[in-house]
Formats: C-alpha cells, sequence, structure tokens
C-alpha cells in the first residue's frame, strides 16, 4: 500500500510541476494584473445593516459566488475577457489531469494556487482548511452563550486564511 501511496504522490506531484511550468510564461507576462477575484462573499450584518465583502467580519455568514463568464445572448458571439479563456483553460487542463491527481477542478486550482506559497504557508492552508470548517460546523451548533466566542475563533481562523492567500 505505501508503493501506491507513493506512485500517487509522485504522480500528483508530476502534474502540478507539469502545470506550473505551463502558466509560468502567462504569469510572467501578466505580472501587474490585479490579484485573482474571490469567489468567497461574507455577508456581514452589523448595528441592523447588511453588507457584503471580500474580507470576513464577525458572525460572517460564508457564500460561495460564482461569477459569469462573458456575454453571448445579446450580440449572438461569445464575449469573455482573457481571464475568462484561462480559466477554463485550467478547468480543461484539470480534467485532463484528473486521473493522475485524482483531484476535482476546484481542489487541483487550490492546490495550484499554493503551489507558489512558501512550505509553512502551504501546511498552515492545510490546517486552517480543518479549523475553519469545524468551526462553521461548532458556530451552526453553537448555543447564545457559546457562539460569540465561536464566532471569534472563526473570525481569526479566517483572517489568517486570507493573509496567507490560501
Amino acid at each position: 500500500m505505501s508503493n501506491r501511496a507513493d506512485l500517487n504522490k509522485n504522480r500528483m506531484v508530476c502534474a502540478l510541476s507539469l502545470l506550473a511550468v505551463l502558466f509560468a510564461f502567462p504569469a510572467a507576462a501578466q505580472s501587474t494584473k490585479l490579484p485573482d477575484a474571490s469567489r468567497t462573499v461574507y455577508k456581514c450584518k452589523i448595528d441592523g445593516k447588511v453588507s457584503y465583502s471580500d474580507a470576513p467580519c464577525l458572525g460572517a455568514e460564508r457564500i460561495d459566488i460564482e461569477p459569469t463568464r462573458g456575454m453571448n445572448k445579446s450580440t449572438g458571439r461569445e464575449l469573455t475577457g482573457s481571464d475568462v479563456s484561462r480559466e477554463r483553460h485550467r478547468e480543461m487542463m484539470s480534467d485532463a489531469l484528473k486521473p493522475l491527481t485524482g483531484m476535482s477542478a476546484q481542489q487541483f486550482n487550490t492546490q495550484s494556487r499554493r503551489m507558489k506559497l512558501p512550505a509553512g504557508a502551504r501546511s498552515e492552508c492545510t490546517t486552517l482548511d480543518g479549523r475553519i470548517s469545524d468551526s462553521e460546523a461548532r458556530e451552526r451548533a453553537a448555543t447564545t452563550d457559546t457562539k460569540p466566542a465561536v464566532e471569534r475563533n472563526l473570525l481569526e481562523f479566517r483572517k489568517r486564511y486570507q493573509e496567507l492567500g490560501c
């Protein structure tokens, strides 16, 4: 079983290395581009007012969004930007490499993004994935007495996750 796990790990490393090479040249040409927009939005209620932000806040409700990918209906032509083309290319690459990596497109995108981080940050991101998930479950099950403490912990985990660029 150990040999099989090593083989799968080696395949994943090779696939991710290939991906890094494929995206190295376009990334260098677009180094002045703004960072990718977050697909996580937080719904915050402060003093009875609701606001939406990509930055976490105390007691925030996490909302995953799917941005539009261009406009096709009004002109009959496909109107998409270069960012959408790059995203579609990444999705095709993740689909092509799925037999080797076993990762979904979202997992593949997350792993590709984290490859740019230092090893310690990658490790901390993995730890934060579990802590955030656990804290969100605790928040849903919390009573009115324990909820503020759980929300504070969750906020700290989310802020750190964002600081690291996970």
